[in-house]
C-alpha cells in the first residue's frame, strides 16, 4: 500500500470516529482494522511504569485480552515492571498502528488477574514459552547465553512429558483505563483526537474534541 494510498484512506475515515461515544466499542473497531494492515502484533502496546524514583520506564508488551473492564498482559511478577506496579498500581499504555496512521492512549490504574485467568492463558502458550517463563529470572542480571540455554534444557528436562505447570512468579495484569485517547492523522498535522475520561469505573465516560 503507498503513501498516497493510505493518505486518502485517512482523509476519508479520520472524521467518523469522533462520533463515537464510548470507547471500547471503537477500540475494538480500530485493534479490527489493525489486524488486518500491521505487518506484526497488531496488539503490540507500549506500557509505561514508574521506578521509587518516580523515573518512567517504558517497554513494549503485547496485549493478551481487553473487555470493559481494562486491557491484559502477562509476565513475571519479579520482572521490573512487576516490581514497579506492586509498589504504584498505575500506568499507560499506547498502541501505535503505523500503517492506519492512529494512536490510542491509555491511562489507569493496575490490578493483579486471578489465578484462574493466569492459569487459563499460561495453558495457551506453547511449550518453549512455557519453560522459558520457569527458565527466565526475568530483569536479573545473566551471566552469559549459554547458562541461560541450559537453564532451559534442564526445565525442558524436567517436563519432557505432560503438561508445564505456570509458575509462581508468573501473572499477569488488568489495566483499568481512566483516560483513553484517540488520535487520527490528518494532512498538515491537523490531527483527529477525542479524549474519553472518567473518575472511576462505575461512572459514564465524559467525551472531550481535543486540539492536535
Amino acid at each position: 500500500m503507498s503513501d498516497t494510498t493510505i493518505r486518502h484512506q485517512s482523509e476519508l475515515t479520520s472524521g467518523d470516529f469522533t462520533a463515537a461515544e464510548e470507547p471500547f466499542a471503537l477500540f475494538a473497531e480500530w485493534l479490527g482494522e489493525a489486524t488486518k494492515s500491521e505487518p506484526n502484533d497488531p496488539n503490540a502496546m507500549a506500557l509505561a511504569t514508574v521506578d521509587p524514583d518516580g523515573l518512567p520506564n517504558v517497554r513494549m508488551v503485547l496485549m493478551k485480552g481487553f473487555d470493559h473492564h481494562g486491557f491484559v498482559f502477562y509476565s513475571h511478577i519479579a520482572s521490573q515492571k512487576g516490581r514497579e506496579l506492586a509498589a504504584n498500581p498505575k500506568a499507560a499504555l499506547l498502541f501505535h498502528w503505523k500503517s492506519l496512521r492512529r494512536q490510542v492512549r491509555i491511562r489507569g490504574g493496575v490490578t493483579p488477574v486471578t489465578e484462574a485467568e493466569a492459569d487459563a492463558y499460561f495453558a495457551t502458550r506453547p511449550k518453549q514459552a512455557q519453560i522459558g517463563a520457569w527458565a527466565s529470572k526475568q530483569s536479573q542480571p545473566l551471566e552469559s547465553r549459554f547458562a541461560f540455554e541450559q537453564a532451559i534444557a534442564k526445565v525442558g528436562a524436567r517436563y519432557l512429558v505432560g503438561e508445564v505447570p505456570r509458575p509462581p512468579g508468573w501473572s499477569g495484569w488488568r489495566i483499568t483505563p481512566a483516560r483513553m485517547e484517540f488520535w487520527h492523522d490528518r494532512p498538515y498535522r491537523l490531527h483527529d483526537r477525542i479524549e474519553f475520561t472518567r473518575d472511576t469505573p462505575a461512572q459514564p465516560w465524559l467525551k472531550t474534541r481535543l486540539y492536535p
